[in-house]
């Protein structure tokens, strides 16, 4: 098949293990990305198939309609950037592992990173000892604060792990059916929604972003926090109400964000109002990027390109298309 790759932005996939599995496919890597429709469509124009690298490159019904020979995209985890209806309409397969085993050891252990550095001002003090200015405030403890873990899947077991290590005690709020699991799990569930918020140091958002997901943290939640709290989301940025963290950052509720994900992203503007805000800490969405977790993730993607070609697709989103 004809394999197009979208986004691979530092050239990583062709140096991994996984990359093997497309041995016998024509592969095109692309190693940047290309916002203007039109412009992708004539890139892809020859493509059976199209590798989507996360959510970086939205899928609409104007661009499959420019793709004829497009058959299969192939991807990872929910896929709340492609338009499966179009796709069926097209007879375009969307496969995709949203179930793959075991938690992402690298989102959880960035998402620990970006709580340490929030809360021992670790950006700041770095740039303040490179500029030959020595210690430019105080730092708090981890040990006997709170974390609160806004939604009970395997990522945020894991980060409550490292937690727990560091001497945290662990709340959780999720949804009605998390809360439960959490509970027979023997774990500590917030009294409320309301309390969670107002009685955790730190809170961490581990939650897909679906339609009822999408801002499901209101500007009323983060009121309720103190003012010295953090909240950290690794997840995604459509999960907080649109403008409710830039007006909490401007309230001091919470006091501090530390975010690895943005509602445009790649987002290059030094002067955009979120991002350069003094009181936010941030990453390029590199919660999964280490080569460790692509090869991973990859291995699963490139398997389903390769099921598909044998005429047994697995992980089928809309399987009316295959069946037809």
């Amino acid at each position: 098949m004809k394999v197009h790759i979208l986004d691979d932005w530092f050239d990583t996939l062709r140096g991994l293990p996984c990359f093997r599995l497309l041995d016998g496919h024509d592969v095109t890597v692309w190693t940047d990305h290309e916002p203007d429709e039109a412009a992708l469509a004539a890139r892809l124009a020859e493509a059976e198939c199209v590798v989507l690298f996360r959510e970086r490159t939205r899928v609409t019904r104007g661009l499959l309609e420019r793709l004829p020979k497009l058959r299969l995209i192939s991807q990872r985890g929910v896929w709340p950037h492609v338009d499966v209806a179009a796709c069926t309409d097209r007879r375009v397969l969307l496969c995709s592992n949203k179930g793959a085993d075991g938690a992402n050891y690298a989102a959880a252990e960035l998402t620990f990173a970006l709580i340490l550095a929030a809360m021992r001002q670790l950006p700041q003090q770095m740039a303040s000892a490179k500029a030959g200015q020595w210690q430019m405030g105080v730092g708090r403890t981890l040990r006997g604060r709170t974390l609160g873990l806004y939604g009970y899947g395997r990522i945020g077991r894991v980060v409550a792990d490292y937690a727990r290590a560091f001497g945290m005690q662990v709340q959780w709020w999720a949804s009605d059916e998390g809360r439960s699991r959490a509970r027979v799990a023997g774990e500590l569930v917030a009294d409320s929604r309301a309390a969670f918020f107002a009685e955790s140091d730190v809170v961490s958002l581990h939650l897909r972003l679906t339609p009822e997901t999408r801002g499901i943290v209101t500007a009323d939640d983060l009121a309720q926090m103190p003012q010295r709290s953090v909240l950290v989301n690794t997840s995604r940025a459509g999960l907080i109400a649109p403008g409710a963290l830039l007006d909490g950052l401007n309230a001091g509720y919470p006091g501090m964000a530390a975010v690895d994900v943005f509602d445009t992203e790649p987002l290059t503007d030094a002067h955009d109002p979120l991002l350069s805000h003094p009181n936010l800490i941030a990453t390029p969405h590199i919660g999964f990027v280490t080569e460790d977790e692509f090869d991973k993730q990859f291995a699963d993607i490139f398997e389903q390109v390769n099921a598909y070609a044998a005429g047994q697709p697995i992980h089928m989103v809309n399987p009316s298309v295959f069946e037809r």
